[in-house]
């Protein structure tokens, strides 16, 4: 390898780390994450302020110069994230060209395209009206799900209860079409302008059934009435449902972690390094995360051992009776005394802004068992930490308990 090779692979490397959310959260990566975040902002607040023709008129140059220093900004953006894309985990082993295509399929990055494509449309002559490019524009303001773990943490609630959602929407539907039905019965000769068929009345129930109420069109029979204050009282109850759902999920998910687990946390694990895009997926099922400031106590000794841990982020400091060790990004700790049910045997403080990816016991006994190689690989690990009395006897790691589980495999 060229040293002007090694130049480049490393400055890709430290690009990737800046630019991803799934690398650890560096000043840099902050203050880049930042500073697009408020140039977002900027935008959005251009576009609109562009709509007011007294303004549009007065601050054209203003707004052209800010529209055009920020979509070189995103196009740069746009350029790098494409170039470090087989950097990715799940991309990591397509090549090049590859692994770019499919990176530039992801709806992350069409966001990202469809940002800027409207001024590069606009300045070459596009036969699509301006004004529809110009309100197109807006479509930068989905760039901030990328920077904001709440929004991220919402789409995964969504996702995760989207069975219950649909049925939820199924019942939603089938409450419209039962209610304009009925209406069309009822009130189809009194209003046919309103009730005359079932799509015209499809408005009303819309309408009722979601509590807004237009009050363009209403029912004027006593039957009609009638069967409109049941729609209504049975409208509160129906779609609070997916409110409800999601609300649940959303509060589920924020409280199970404290950032969002990536594929490229796990992937930057030495253990996990080496499994394909789908085997990296499967270990993320099983994976939940925790955050701890420089200082803080992650683990006494003698507590019982309920999880293992790894390092995506930070470095820890174990305290022995004896020693103390210090583990850095990449590093486990915590596994043995799981395997066991033993107590903890040392106390782990975090010494700098720590997240850890926590692998609950009967995950951990599981994955044993579907992984060898990963297991044997935590095995490696534990005999050498012995060999240097990293752990004491009778502590997180004992070779008993290694030797046992992997001939109860």
């Amino acid at each position: 390898m060229t040293e002007t090779h090694k130049r480049n692979v490393s400055l890709k490397r430290r690009l990737f780390d800046v630019l991803e959310d799934g690398a650890p959260q560096s000043l840099g990566s902050r203050l880049t994450n930042a500073f697009l975040v408020v140039l977002i902002v900027i935008n959005v607040a251009v576009v609109i302020l562009e709509t007011v023709e007294d303004l549009a008129v007065r601050h054209h140059t203003l707004f052209l110069i800010i529209d055009t220093i920020s979509v070189t900004i995103f196009s740069i953006e746009y350029l790098a994230r494409l170039w470090v894309a087989d950097l990715h985990a799940p991309l990591r082993g397509l090549g090049g060209f590859k692994a770019r295509l499919r990176y530039a399929f992801q709806p992350a990055a069409i966001i990202d395209l469809l940002a800027i494509l409207p001024f590069y449309l606009a300045a070459f002559g596009s036969p699509v009206d301006l004004r529809f490019l110009r309100m197109f524009r807006l479509v930068r303001f989905l760039k901030l799900t990328r920077y904001s773990p709440g929004i991220r943490s919402l789409v995964t609630a969504i996702a995760s209860e989207r069975r219950a959602i649909g049925g939820s929407l199924i019942i939603m539907a089938g409450m419209v079409l039962t209610a304009a039905s009925i209406l069309h019965i009822i009130e189809g000769e009194a209003q046919p302008e309103a009730f005359g068929s079932i799509p015209e009345s499809m408005w009303w129930a819309v309408a009722t059934l979601t509590t807004v109420g237009y009050g363009d069109v209403v029912p004027i029979t006593p039957l009609g009435k009638l069967v409109g204050g049941f729609v209504m009282v049975f409208g509160f109850g129906m779609f609070a449902i997916p409110v409800g759902i999601v609300a649940t999920a959303f509060a589920h998910e924020i409280h199970q972690r404290d950032f969002v687990v990536t594929w490229g946390m796990v992937a930057r694990v030495p253990l996990f390094e080496d499994l394909s895009a789908a085997e990296i997926a499967e270990v993320m099922k099983l994976l939940h995360a925790q955050s701890f400031g420089p200082g803080q106590i992650i683990a006494h000794a003698g507590d019982p051992a309920h999880s293992m841990y790894f390092i995506a982020s930070g470095d820890v400091r174990i305290l022995l009776p004896t020693k103390q060790v210090e583990l850095a990004e990449g590093a486990f700790f915590g596994e043995m005394a799981v395997l066991r049910k033993a107590r903890r045997s040392a106390t782990i403080i975090a010494t700098s802004r720590c997240n850890l990816l926590v692998l609950d016991a009967a995950d951990l006994q599981g994955m044993f068992h579907q992984r060898p190689e990963i297991a044997e690989r935590i095995r490696a690990v534990a005999v050498r930490r012995m060999g240097e009395e990293i752990v004491t006897p009778g502590g997180d790691l004992a070779t008993e308990e290694l030797d046992s589980d992997q001939d109860g495999k």
